[in-house]
């Protein structure tokens, strides 16, 4: 009917899901800076494998695919006395500032 309202509503149709090989694991390891003195550290899981989907009339073959955040963790480092902010300059105008 296209409307939201009878979701979930209709003839029970029994589907069953079979992997049709095997799942697949991998590590991922991200660092991200977020200051000066501090870097988060992430380590996911991400996970695949392929399915097959049994219907009463059809076989649907699936990929399916997630990732998982297993490990987050803040590395705190020591706060610097001074902090130059030195984007937009070349390396002439550097050179000038020094002398």
């Amino acid at each position: 009917m296209g409307s939201k309202i009878f979701s979930g509503f209709g003839p029970n149709i029994p589907i069953k899901l079979y992997t049709s090989g095997t799942v697949e694991t991998k590590l991922r390891s991200e660092f991200e800076s977020t200051g000066i003195n501090q870097t988060i550290h992430r380590l996911y899981l991400d996970v695949a494998c392929n399915v097959s989907i049994l219907t009463p009339y059809d076989v649907i073959n699936n990929n399916i695919s997630n990732e998982v955040l297993l490990i987050e963790n803040v590395i705190v480092g020591i706060v610097p006395s001074t902090y130059y902010n030195l984007e937009g300059m070349d390396n002439n105008n550097l050179y000038d500032t020094v002398k």
